[in-house]
């Protein structure tokens, strides 16, 4: 954990600046001030519009009475892209990007939530030595695929 706090409060920020200072030697400093405000008015309205989708594909699955697993995830994504393109610096808007455009935001939910499933089997696995667990029918723990095409269930009419 220590690590990671480094890694994101210490290297990042300085391998920022030396990559602004390079583009900055290279194009002129008000060129690059232009590229990073653009970068994130870019942003912005990237964050904006994907947001929109990701919370519309909520709304349809949860009127669809179906687990948003997907779309959660999505738009937890989306939101730290956003605030990745929004924050100043080139190398955090290329990871921003690849986290608001639809293609690499699948392969990185996909990745993330493979390391997700992966830690609560983990996690679940001194429960399982012990015994089943509430609900589980032979103490196994359960591979899950959120990417799988979800089956629709008849709507409940009230």
């Amino acid at each position: 954990m220590r690590l990671l706090l480094v890694i994101l409060f210490i290297v990042v920020p300085i391998a920022e600046l030396a990559v602004i200072i390079q583009v900055g030697q290279a194009i002129g400093v008000w060129w690059t001030i232009a590229l990073l405000v653009a970068d994130s008015l870019l942003g912005a309205w990237l964050m904006r519009s994907q947001g929109r989708v990701a919370w519309r594909r909520f709304v349809e699955a949860v009127e669809g009475a179906r687990v948003p697993a997907r779309e959660v995830a999505d738009g937890v994504l989306v939101i730290f892209g956003g605030a990745l393109l929004l924050t100043p610096g080139f190398l955090t808007d290329i990871f921003g990007l690849l986290f608001l455009l639809p293609p690499t935001r699948a392969l990185i939910r996909r990745f993330f939530m493979r390391e997700a499933m992966r830690r609560i089997t983990v996690s679940m696995s001194g429960a399982v030595r012990r015994g089943p667990a509430a609900g589980d029918v032979d103490g196994t723990a359960v591979d899950v695929d959120v990417d799988a095409p979800a089956r629709r269930r008849p709507r409940l009419e009230s």
